[in-house]
């Protein structure tokens, strides 16, 4: 397996901003990384030391298969 195009290369002001706005569209890690020419650990290092949340924000609050499990017990 080759190595990403950016690997071990340093981030750029634009490489951050590309990551911020993927992940405020929802887009994958993997993606994103696909995209940012990155492994997905350095997308993850660099989103924690910047602060940007790779979390999807179109999820479910609250896992529907427990709360559908607690429903059958009562």
């Amino acid at each position: 397996m080759t190595d990403p195009k950016n690997h071990g290369k340093q981030w750029t002001n634009p490489d951050v901003k590309k990551l911020k706005d993927l992940s405020k569209g929802n887009t994958p890690t993997g993606l994103i990384a696909y995209k940012l020419g990155r492994t997905e650990d350095a997308v993850r290092s660099k989103a924690n030391e910047v602060n940007i949340s790779l979390k999807p924000t179109n999820q479910s609050p609250y896992d529907r298969n427990v709360a559908n499990e607690k429903k059958a017990k009562k």
